[in-house]
């Protein structure tokens, strides 16, 4: 299994992940164009792309979903509240494929299961992402971890997982308090401490990449999201940290 995060924030998210002949996004926040040129960077095509897989309706992560169904003929798999609540930002869709939420998918090569996470959002997921050999886990948009959660992601292969907001930054920063507040509640996203508090208790020695997403470009800075992390962890891991940016793609990390 290979995957790159395109691009993670609050302007735009998508994963893109392939083994053997099958290739999926989770999510597709970006228009078509530079969904494209982001697929480029890492020496892949929109054509390798068979299916999208939707968190939530938020559109930082379904803005391209409706023109890249169209234009290549792809599913988008998202639960019943996600379609309904996202519907005038979709539009219509080559095909739409209902899923329930803890539902087990076969794709191609992939074995696909959500799971519930907490967020602002009609109804929120993660995904664990298997191709019988290793697993990708993929949790941002996420205010608070629970032990669901927890047992989803605790024994993958690589990890994407939010580091929001530094919590010195969001308190002296330039958003209001209300919109502080709703970005530090349980269904808002999670802040560095919270997020390599969660880290530290998901390592194991076959975890190989470990991504830092959804950094907000306002209230975060990637040095200190790392740094929050790397003082949690032992030493040995530090080094399959990565940081997933806003403009452009991570690279294709092999698993």
């Amino acid at each position: 299994m290979k995957f790159s995060v395109l691009g993670s924030g609050s302007r735009g998210n998508s994963v893109y992940i392939e083994s053997g002949s099958s290739g999926i996004l989770i999510d597709s926040g970006f228009s078509g164009i530079q969904t494209e040129a982001r697929l480029k960077q890492i020496d892949r095509e929109l054509g390798q792309v068979e299916a999208i897989f939707v968190t939530h309706e938020h559109h930082d992560h379904i803005g391209g979903v409706g023109v890249l169904s169209r234009r290549c003929r792809l599913p988008v798999y998202a639960n019943v509240p996600t379609f309904s609540a996202g519907e005038k930002k979709l539009g219509k869709l080559h095909k739409r494929v209902e899923t329930e939420v803890g539902e087990a998918i076969d794709f191609g090569d992939f074995h696909i299961r959500s799971f519930s996470i907490s967020h602002d959002a009609a109804e929120p997921v993660g995904y664990m992402i298997s191709d019988g050999k290793v697993s990708l886990g993929y949790c941002t948009d996420i205010g608070k971890v629970t032990a669901l959660v927890g047992r989803h992601l605790a024994d993958c292969n690589a990890l994407v997982l939010e580091f929001n907001h530094d919590l010195e930054m969001l308190k002296n920063g330039p958003y209001p308090l209300q919109l502080q507040q709703r970005v530090k509640s349980s269904h808002g996203h999670l802040a560095n401490i919270d997020a390599a508090a969660f880290l530290d208790k998901l390592l194991h020695d076959d975890l190989k990449h470990v991504i830092l997403a959804h950094l907000s470009e306002t209230n975060n800075d990637p040095a200190l999201a790392l740094l929050e992390a790397k003082t949690r962890i032992p030493t040995e891991f530090a080094a399959r940290l990565h940081v997933a940016y806003q403009h452009q793609p991570t690279d294709l990390l092999d698993l």
